[in-house]
Parts: C-alpha cells; structure tokens; sequence
C-alpha cells in the first residue's frame, strides 16, 4: 500500500467498523474516494433517519438487486438482529415479496423498486413516502440504495471474497 492507503486503512479501522474489510479493501485503492464514500457510510448504517429493521431491508434488497453475496452476507445477521422476519429475509432472496409484510416494510420495497427498476418514484409513491418516513427518511432511503448500490458494483467489479467460513445464498429466479 502506498502511505495514502496505509492512512486511510488505518483511519477505517480505528472507527466504528474497526477493520479494514469488504468494499473498503477495493476502495482503499483510491483512499480519499475511500475516506469519502466511508463517511456517508457511516451516516448510512449507524444514524439515518429509519429503524434498523427498515435500513437493513434496503441494503438486502439492494444486495439482491445486484446479486452482491458479501453485502448479503454481511447484512443478513444485522437485519435478523433488527426484527426483519425470517420470511422477509427469504422472500428477497427469492426474489419475491413476502405476503406477511409490515405495511412500512411494503412501503420500503415498493420504494426500492421503483428506485432499482425505474431509477425514480412517481409522484404518488413519493407523497405516500413522505407520509410514512418524513422527507428525511426518505432522501435517507434513497441515499442508502444509491451507497449500497456503490459498495455492491465495487465488490462486483474486484470480485471481493466472501467473509471466512460463509457461503453465498441461493438466489431465487
């Protein structure tokens, strides 16, 4: 590593990831982009404007838009932790939609997938997202897709290895 890298490996992992590990070993090949993409991550996973359970949905069906096993595998235990159903979690790897969703967790994958299909809401979708998570939730929401989306198209295109001793899921249709 060069000594910018070397810098920027060390500020990642004396913050709260503590490692330097998954996307952030490919992006520290460009270690300001790095630091950069880090700090909104940040953001991201620790403080954004929804519930654990709904962040993690997002990144999982952001995971499963881009077929992203590490992503998968690292999310899948802390969407657990954060009350997403097991059905749920199955469902989105299937690459269905669970009939036993919470009304916000229909919200978010209706959002999501308008946001992976259509790269935009319509203005209906928009108002009843506004309703539900408040403007901030949902600029949130949609940062978190495009950051996850990111992190996935990094570790696709460095082909980034799974954490030891995981598998990849079974993909549904």
């Amino acid at each position: 590593m060069t000594a910018a890298q070397r810098d920027a490996a060390a500020e990642i992992a004396a913050g709260r990831r503590g490692e330097l590990a998954g996307p952030f070993v490919a992006a520290v090949r460009s270690p300001e982009f790095m630091r950069r993409l880090q700090r909104l991550g940040e953001y991201l996973r620790y403080e954004m404007a929804l519930p654990p359970r709904l962040r993690e949905m997002v990144i999982l069906l952001t995971a499963r838009r881009w077929t992203q096993d590490y992503e998968w595998c690292t999310h899948v235990p802390l969407a657990r932790d954060a009350g997403l159903p097991e059905s749920t979690i199955d469902a989105i790897a299937a690459g269905t939609t669970s009939p036993a969703l919470e009304p916000d967790e229909a919200l978010v994958m209706e959002l999501c997938a308008a946001l992976h299909r259509d790269a935009r809401v319509g203005d209906a979708l928009y108002a009843r997202a506004i309703a539900a998570f408040g403007e901030q939730g949902v600029i949130d929401l949609a940062g978190a897709v495009g950051y996850y989306s990111t992190l996935a198209m990094i570790m696709n295109v460095t082909q980034t290895s799974l954490p030891d001793g995981e598998h990849g899921p079974q993909w549904g249709a």
